[in-house]
């Protein structure tokens, strides 16, 4: 190892860092990694409006959906979408099952909500129960998906699943970067996925915090001073993480080293948050430490930006209160504008998405950035991308329970084992 490890702030090569070696990812504006990450550039959005969902007139809510060209029967729409992302994670790492030791391969994806054909049943909708479709044991047991992707492949490693809201995906990445860090295991699958889910729907629905607008694109608006709320959106992305020696012993190709993350709570409300921000700026503080970053390191922060009239303050208010100064020149930006809120995906398709920015020196828009409030006092990038060789970035989710959670990644910048700047900017 080299000079390539020495290239941001004051960090040292530690020996053995965790890297990403695959992404796979489907959304509402593209069914795999590249057609989705292409979308995002553009700024493209995936929202509309939805019907069909049991019990819920059609056009009250507005949604970014993933149509998939058919869900297996007997499996809920989420574990379909974790299939897929994790196939094309597994085949972007270019990992070869035969030669890695199973026993030594973790699986950590994050839990989903469950079969709801009994409420259906209670209440007398009988048309919407099909019990062919679903198998008992999704209807109670959150740990369905992560079970059913780790026994496709075989993984005999540490199981991990955790239910933390919408910091879930990250919860269940950092979850799978520990268990390679304590030498558990060598090489690990993470990630989540979310479907829309009728009882999600009505009950955010009934909190008030869903977006509306008389154009569904133009319905999410993070940062903005007429933000009205999130939208559902519908997801999955998944990793491969492994051992840096693991990873570089079998010639992958390295997108970025995991370089640090931490998980705190809000000891304050179910769904409130904070106005002070003490627990967002002490995560985001340790989370730089943890990874050997100044505060001067960073270029770009994908923000949590719900949209909701609390959470964008609050979380600017965080980012601003740990970086000081430094937060002047410091990048923020909401993809939830373009994809929606993936709820327990939001931290696994949302890291994906900083991962490849800082792949090709790239920062996303916060679409629907039209008129910035002034209580976000942050360069929330309206509208339009920037092109810049960034090299370091930092993901948060901010989640209803208190769940907060937070991921600060290092781009690999040896080309040879990872990827080059694209040709605009090599120089």
């Amino acid at each position: 190892m080299n000079s390539v490890f020495r290239t941001v702030g004051q960090y040292h090569d530690d020996g053995d860092a965790v890297v990403i070696t695959g992404i796979g990812m489907i959304a509402s504006v593209g069914r795999d990694r590249e057609s989705v990450w292409r979308a995002v550039r553009r700024g493209q959005s995936g929202v509309r409006n939805l019907r069909g969902l049991p019990s819920i007139p059609d056009d009250l809510l507005i949604g970014a959906p993933v149509n998939v060209p058919s869900v297996q029967r007997g499996e809920m729409k989420a574990i379909t979408l974790m299939h897929i992302a994790a196939a094309e994670a597994m085949a972007d790492s270019r990992v070869n099952l035969t030669r890695v030791n199973r026993d030594r391969f973790a699986c950590a994806i994050s839990g989903h909500m469950g079969d709801d054909s009994f409420v259906a049943e209670q209440m007398g909708r009988f048309d919407l129960i099909d019990p062919a479709a679903v198998p008992w044991w999704q209807q109670w047991m959150p740990n369905t998906g992560c079970s059913s992707v780790a026994n496709r492949y075989g993984l005999a490693g540490p199981r991990i699943c955790h239910s933390t809201a919408c910091a879930s995906g990250l919860v269940d990445i950092l979850s799978a970067v520990r268990a390679i860090r304590d030498d558990q295991a060598d090489i690990a699958l993470a990630g989540s996925a979310e479907g829309f889910h009728p009882l999600f729907a009505a009950g955010f629905h009934r909190m008030g915090v869903l977006a509306h607008h008389a154009d569904p694109a133009q319905a999410c608006r993070p940062f903005d001073s007429q933000r009205s709320g999130f939208v559902m959106g519908e997801g999955s992305a998944m990793f491969i993480l492994e051992r840096r020696s693991h990873a570089l012993e079998r010639n992958a190709r390295i997108y970025a080293e995991i370089a640090g993350g931490k998980m705190l709570a809000e000891a304050h409300h179910v769904t409130g948050m904070d106005a002070d921000s003490d627990a967002l700026a002490k995560l985001i503080s340790l989370t730089l430490d943890d990874a050997r970053l100044a505060r001067t390191d960073v270029n770009y922060i994908n923000a949590h930006g719900t949209g909701t009239l609390q959470n964008d303050v609050v979380e600017s208010r965080g980012i601003r209160r740990a970086l000081g100064s430094a937060a002047d020149k410091i990048w923020v930006s909401s993809t939830k504008s373009m994809l929606g809120h993936l709820v327990n995906a939001a931290g696994s398709v949302e890291l994906a998405i900083t991962t490849l920015a800082l792949r090709d020196g790239f920062a996303p828009a916060t679409l629907n950035l039209t008129q910035q409030d002034p209580q976000c006092n942050l360069d929330c990038i309206p509208l339009v991308g920037r092109t810049m060789r960034f090299q370091a970035a930092l993901k948060l989710s901010v989640a209803f329970g208190g769940h907060l959670a937070a991921v600060a990644l290092r781009r690999w910048m040896d080309a040879s084992t990872g990827f080059a700047y694209p040709d605009a900017l090599a120089a």
